[in-house]
């Protein structure tokens, strides 16, 4: 494997990941969302602020992110390296979204994100899981327990796929991460403080 591609895809992927549209939205509507509601820059907090309008641009952006990062490698690398070449992209957005340059290293959980980069990585696999999300956001209401659900079945879905080892590997690393990402959503959903999401 080419290196210097490598670090290429991972820069490039780092900073899309690291342009914030939860804090450009928030600053079109006069609002710094690093100090409303939850005070983190992503799509859940900005529709909890902005509403379900500005909330569902954030997340489609950020999903765009993703799957740009994920897809422009592929056009660079064409020969065995490809996925990897991929993973390592979308490797970088995630970083970027997570611990954003341009607002402090503060960033967002990296689920819109995810999605995004599965979108160009493994369609079949995001929309099962998007199932799982669905159906566990609609029966418990909590944005959080649908998150780490849909990360944790990743790996799962992939193996039943039978996807490619390197595949597989990467989905049970984003599984540990999304999890440790939602460590405080986790603690307040074993003490019941955790917030549902209400129709409005």
């Amino acid at each position: 494997m080419n290196i210097l591609a490598a670090i290429g895809a991972l820069l490039v992927g780092y900073f899309l990941g690291s342009i914030s549209f939860a804090v450009i939205i928030g600053k079109k509507h006069g609002v710094d969302i690093l100090k409303e509601g939850s005070g983190n820059p992503g799509a859940t907090n900005v529709k909890r602020v902005l509403g379900k309008k500005a909330g569902n641009a954030c997340f489609a952006l950020d999903a765009l992110k993703g799957f740009a990062a994920t897809l422009i490698p592929q056009f660079f690398v064409t020969d065995e390296n490809t996925l990897a070449f991929a993973i390592i992209g979308l490797v970088g957005a995630i970083l970027g979204h997570s611990f954003s340059v341009f607002i402090g290293f503060k960033g967002g959980k990296g689920v819109a994100v995810t999605m995004g980069g599965l979108l160009a990585l493994a369609p079949l696999v995001l929309l099962c899981g998007l199932l799982i999300w669905v159906a566990t956001f609609y029966t418990s209401r909590y944005v959080s327990l649908a998150s780490i659900a849909f990360g944790i079945s990743l790996p799962l879905l992939a193996l039943m796929a039978g996807s490619d080892w390197l595949l597989i590997g990467f989905f049970a690393v984003l599984a540990v991460l999304i999890v440790v990402r939602h460590k405080s959503n986790i603690q307040r959903l074993l003490a019941g403080t955790e917030n549902r999401f209400t129709k409005k």
